[in-house]
């Protein structure tokens, strides 16, 4: 049970990874805040999705 938790989590923060990759912005913001979100693990992910998604391309420009 735990281990399917774990790769669910494991996934979203490749997603959110990937996403913020993907964004157009300064590459040096954009590694940074890839690396905090996928480090952080359910606690970046939560942020992310809940308060972040949205202002993220205003912060890596």
């Amino acid at each position: 049970m735990w281990n399917i938790i774990l790769l669910i989590g494991f996934v979203l923060s490749i997603i959110a990874a990937i996403e913020i990759l993907m964004l157009k912005g300064n590459l040096v913001k954009r590694i940074i805040f890839a690396i905090l979100v996928w480090i952080t693990g359910w606690i970046g992910l939560l942020v992310y999705y809940l308060w972040a998604r949205g202002q993220m391309p205003g912060w890596v420009k």
